[in-house]
């Protein structure tokens, strides 16, 4: 039988999350927080996560691509690796499976904008304008990916007036994505959602390390139209974890929540 992937040095992926944070950071990173970063990045690398909204400080691109430099040196991930900067926020991803993800099927739409009484599908004519900035999206990585060989990569994309909500879950591989009126308002509000979540351990890593590989929600009211999406989305993500080592254990649940605010 062939031998499982290295263990990680623990030690080493908590040191390179902190330093990522920068020096003017008063409280360090926690353990447990830099050790879940980690575990999430070698979803991306191992192909079950599309992508990771990095969200462990006020690191920028530069930062973050010499965070995934340290993670590479310690044996994390071979493949390379992209970082994306995008309307002030910072994904990290592999420019390949991006890239085809973009050009498949396009993903549904649906519009939570704060003048609508309930969630709806959009229509081809309403998702014309999203449609536009993913195919822009999608450009911008081919001529990213075709810019440098590098292992760790990184560009900027200019999102001005792109609905960054639908673009991010987009790249984030959700089945569906959320798209509203510009401002901040939507029609989630006490609306009935039911949560995917899907997690997996990783004692690459760590004994007992659960690492979040997706989460998101669709309204509960718009499952049934959207049932084969959702199937077609647990059946790739069971095809990716048959595909891999570096994680065991996987589950993929859900549940219905209402909440009195939904932020996006």
């Amino acid at each position: 039988m062939a031998p499982g992937p290295a263990a990680l040095p623990v030690p080493l992926l908590v040191a390179a999350a902190r330093e990522a944070q920068g020096p003017g950071r008063r409280r360090r990173l926690p353990a447990a927080r830099a050790l879940q970063a980690a575990g999430e990045v070698l979803a991306v690398a191992a192909g079950l996560k599309p992508a990771l909204l990095w969200d462990c400080g006020p690191a920028g691109p530069a930062e973050l691509r010499r965070y995934l430099g340290r993670l590479r040196e310690a044996g994390l991930a071979a493949e390379r690796l992209h970082v994306l900067a995008m309307g002030g926020s910072a994904l990290v991803l592999r420019p390949g499976p991006a890239r085809e993800r973009l050009r498949a099927r396009p993903v549904p739409l649906v519009d939570v904008s704060a003048a609508r009484r309930r969630p709806a599908l959009c229509g081809p004519g309403e998702a014309q304008a999203v449609r536009r900035q993913l195919a822009a999206l999608l450009g911008h990585l081919r001529d990213a990916e075709a810019a440098g060989a590098e292992p760790v990569t990184a560009s900027e994309v200019v999102a001005s007036g792109w609905n960054l909500c639908a673009v991010a879950g987009a790249l984030l591989g959700y089945p569906a994505v959320y798209t509203f009126a510009e401002g901040a308002e939507n029609c989630l509000a006490l609306t009935p959602l039911r949560v995917f979540t899907a997690r997996a351990s990783c004692p690459r890593i760590k004994d007992g390390l659960r690492v979040q590989i997706c989460s998101f929600s669709v309204p509960e009211s718009l499952c049934a139209e959207l049932r084969d999406v959702l199937d077609a989305w647990c059946q790739q993500l069971k095809e990716a974890f048959g595909a891999q080592s570096d994680f065991v254990d996987l589950c993929i649940s859900s549940e219905v929540v209402s909440l009195p605010a939904v932020a996006l």
